[in-house]
């Protein structure tokens, strides 16, 4: 009425009243209503208010227009400052918003489940949301959302999570991602909130590492399996870091500093290091034969992963480089595009240095399968150099490789020749270069002239020169097999 009053008599509010030096109509209309009126009624109106947002939040149906219009009133009492609005509602309604989740909270915490009850809080925080956006102004949102999160969280926050069967410790163990999240969105708003629940994420990391570490130590060829476990645990925990918990430092650190000891403690009588390199072989030879492409691959991923947490990376090299040496001179992998996309994974991880002795090994080989064409080229083309056994030799780089035991074993006439012609035909190819022959990881295929039938048997060089020393004797005792061979008691036991 005061506005509509302003705008009919504005003539004389412009030049009548401004030249006597007398109040604005507006203002004098404002003042008596503020005085007549608001002084007399605002307790009532205030009540009555608040009385009809309670009901609103019990699920009632109100005059939505109504309030936002009795509230307008309060900031145009006052000039559109916010005097009136805070001091003689918003105090008072903060007031009741506390006391009403005050006792909601209080029963619904004996009643409900940790995850039912957040939901509950949740729902309840997006109510008194809406309740600001529909009638109250913007400012009253951060107080009103303030004392419900105290009331509804702060207040029950221990009771809440270390509920035994629902709190935190059991959504963690149950996988339960949505619950989990809801509790890291709610808890993030109130000071020091997250402490409570990244405390318990820890004990929980810790307390599945332990339980990991023991059962493998217990169970017989636990540590089979271990790595594996590992890794899903690493999966699932990494999971709740990145969808849960918003990849937040406080839990980022608790999951990394749990994981690296258990990458860096032994299990048995081996090191992690060990554990996991053995666990990428049996993957790169897919001796389960349960694996496609695309599985190994994700496979050796994760298992990547965990050479980030190991302290002493150069133990793990060590470790892997002996297996990938097997693989690659007994053609063990099953795929050689997975061996270099696995060195590739180990090269973004550990650098270049990590993983440049393995690629040359890899490089040798697939030289060796060309200098063997050019071998064989060169013997069909020189029919006099030909020792009349098939042979294969692999030339590899000596510093690269984790073989350290050269002998000066005495080799049968039959393969000396062989020898000579091959030492002949890489000094040829490759000018000036030094050969250390490894009969240790040689391989014969040697065919036995028995009684009954003849034998094709596949030996070791070794064990081969000790069975071609019988062509031209029926006996011979071991001192005997040991002086011919130049051969010590350690490395005679490979001819067993």
């Amino acid at each position: 009425m005061v506005s509509w009053l302003s705008r009919f008599f504005h003539y004389l509010d412009c030049h009548f009243i401004a030249r006597k030096s007398l109040p604005p109509l507006k203002e004098v209309g404002l003042t008596c209503f503020r005085e007549l009126v608001y002084q007399e009624f605002k307790v009532k109106v205030r009540d009555a208010v608040i009385s009809l947002i309670d009901k609103e939040r019990e699920g009632e149906q109100i005059d939505r227009a109504l309030l936002k219009n009795i509230l307008n009133i309060l900031v145009e009492n006052c000039k559109g400052e916010m005097d009136y609005y805070e001091n003689d509602f918003e105090a008072t309604l903060l007031e009741d918003t506390a006391a009403y989740y005050s006792r909601k909270a209080s029963g619904w915490i004996s009643e409900d489940s940790c995850p039912d009850y957040m939901l509950k809080a949740e729902e309840c925080l997006k109510r008194e949301k809406v309740m600001v956006a529909r009638y109250l102004r913007s400012s009253s949102e951060p107080k009103l959302l303030e004392k419900v999160r105290h009331e509804l969280l702060s207040k029950y926050a221990s009771q809440l999570l270390e509920k035994e069967h629902s709190g935190c410790r059991a959504l963690l163990r149950g996988d339960k991602v949505e619950d989990l999240s809801r509790i890291f969105r709610l808890f993030s708003k109130i000071p020091k909130g997250l402490d409570p629940v990244a405390n318990i994420f820890k004990q929980h990391v810790t307390a599945e590492r332990t339980a990991l570490v023991k059962q493998a130590e217990d169970a017989a060829g636990g540590e089979k399996v271990f790595v594996r476990k590992v890794i899903d645990l690493h999966d699932q925990l990494e999971a709740f870091v990145n969808d849960c918990f918003q990849n937040h430092a406080r839990f980022d650190k608790a999951f990394e500093a749990d994981f690296e000891a258990l990458c860096n403690k032994r299990v048995g009588r081996s090191s992690f290091a060990e554990l996991l390199a053995n666990f990428c072989d049996d993957i790169l030879e897919n001796r389960s034969e349960e694996l496609n492409d695309e599985a190994i691959e994700e496979m050796l991923e994760k298992a990547v992963k965990l050479v980030a947490y190991i302290s002493d990376k150069d133990l793990f090299e060590g470790f892997y480089r002996k297996k990938l040496a097997r693989r690659l001179l007994f053609d063990k992998s099953a795929n050689d595009v997975h061996v270099r996309s696995m060195l590739t994974k180990l090269k973004q991880q550990c650098g270049g240095q990590f993983t440049s002795k393995m690629e040359v090994m890899v490089t040798d080989l697939m030289l060796a399968k060309e200098y063997q064409t050019s071998f064989e080229e060169y013997l069909s083309n020189n029919p006099n150099a030909d020792p009349g056994i098939p042979l294969k030799v692999t030339v590899l780089t000596g510093d690269c490789w984790p073989i350290k035991k050269f002998s000066n074993l005495n080799l049968p006439a039959e393969m000396v020749k062989c020898v000579k012609v091959s030492r002949g035909f890489c000094q040829k190819e490759r000018n000036g270069v030094h050969l250390n022959w490894i009969y240790s990881l040689g391989t014969c295929k040697v065919i036995g002239y028995f009684e009954q039938e003849p034998k094709k048997l596949k030996v070791t060089a070794y064990q081969a020169s000790a069975l071609l020393l019988f062509n031209s004797s029926d006996r011979l005792s071991y001192s005997e097999i040991k002086t011919q061979l130049n051969l010590t008691d350690d490395s005679s036991s490979s001819c067993g």
